[in-house]
């Protein structure tokens, strides 16, 4: 039995979706030139920019079906790529060149820990779980320096942070996935798009923005951790009480035979 036939409005869709996709290299392109241009506020449009386009080519590649339409094209991987240069890579580069890190190649050291580690977890088999889950701290290096440059944060605060985000890389929470896990979807869908808005509304008033809106965006991501490690724990306690009545049940099997 044959597959769907596409026809050429529905490869030129996925395509399209992949191309849409790819732009972020462009985007990463454009942050590190603007970085060592000291252009800071332009560097942190892009990285919205990016994180709008992440936030929406898994929702078009579904509804175009791109996997069966591209077969021959991974687009997980080109979203991997992309990711990590926007993501990871570009956040060092804009800290290190700014000034956050510390001077000479001690701050080249800071800068690549965090890009060694987001390494690790991109390459990680279980980084995305079945359900929907990212597995350990998921690489936000741009909210991150987002958040530390609109604070004025010092090298030591910057430094610190940055070395306590990389341990949790290898601390096996489950990190929500915004877009696609199911629980609590409406609320965190909602919660993420008003946070959009008040990242931009905070750069339009950089460099001296408002600290009642950083710490109204900062809500969102308590909300996000919070989320995150009560899903996380509950998981865990519905596997330990599994594996309670599965051992119940042998030892009930062995006590009858």
């Amino acid at each position: 039995m044959s597959g769907p036939q596409f026809g050429p409005w529905h490869r030129l869709s996925a395509v399209s979706v992949h191309a849409y996709t790819a732009v972020g290299v462009v985007l990463a392109l454009l942050m590190v030139h603007m970085s060592y241009a000291g252009e800071v506020e332009t560097v942190l449009w892009l990285f919205l920019a990016a994180m709008i386009i992440d936030g929406s080519d898994g929702f078009l590649a579904r509804h175009f079906r791109v996997k069966e339409v591209t077969p021959g094209f991974d687009g997980a991987l080109l979203d991997n790529i992309v990711d990590y240069i926007t993501y990871a890579f570009a956040p060092m580069v804009l800290l290190w060149s700014t000034g956050y890190l510390p001077d000479g190649w001690w701050g080249g050291v800071v800068a690549s820990v965090p890009l060694l580690a987001s390494c690790f977890q991109f390459c990680r088999s279980d980084a995305k779980t079945d359900d929907h889950f990212f597995v350990g701290f998921p690489s936000y290096w741009n909210i991150a320096a987002f958040y530390l440059i609109v604070l004025g944060a010092g090298v030591a605060t910057t430094t610190t942070a940055l070395l306590v985000l990389t341990v949790l890389v290898f601390v096996p929470i489950k990190y929500v996935y915004p877009s696609q896990t199911e629980t609590a979807w409406w609320l965190t869908m909602t919660l993420t798009l008003v946070w959009f808005g008040l990242y931009a509304l905070i750069l339009m008033q950089y460099p001296s923005p408002s600290l009642w809106l950083i710490a109204l965006s900062g809500g969102y991501v308590i909300y996000y951790a919070a989320l995150s490690l009560r899903l996380t724990l509950k998981r865990r306690r519905g596997h330990s009480g599994a594996a309670v009545s599965s051992e119940a049940g042998a030892s009930a099997r062995t006590r009858d035979s």
